[in-house]
């Protein structure tokens, strides 16, 4: 079964929204990035928050067919990035977030409004 890359978005934000991720925010790189339609931002206030928000995106695509390509960065929690194919979510730890800001690399993306 083959999900969607809006319904595979829709996925890892209402699971980083089930581990109370912070300031959750959805890039559309579609027509601007090869490597993925959609980049999802968000983190967490502690090593073990960013793990879990990670375990949690990796265990809801897993539960609905979805192979996930990678997982890097897990060990340090510092930043997360989860290859779920069409998504990457990228999980920071607070103080990573600021200092990378990746958002102002994308700044070219259209932020997807979240339900």
């Amino acid at each position: 079964m083959t999900i969607t890359s809006d319904a595979l978005l829709q996925l890892a934000v209402e699971a980083a929204e089930d581990k109370k991720a912070y300031n959750i925010v959805a890039l559309d790189l579609q027509g601007i990035s090869p490597v993925a339609d959609y980049y999802v931002i968000c983190h967490g206030n502690s090593d073990t928050q960013v793990q879990s928000i990670a375990t949690e995106i990796r265990k809801k695509a897993e539960e609905r067919g979805t192979r996930v390509r990678g997982v890097e960065g897990f060990d340090s929690a510092r930043w997360v990035l989860v290859d779920i194919g069409d998504v990457v979510v990228h999980v920071f730890h607070r103080d990573e977030r600021e200092y990378y800001n990746i958002e102002r690399i994308w700044s070219d993306a259209k932020a997807v409004e979240l339900a």
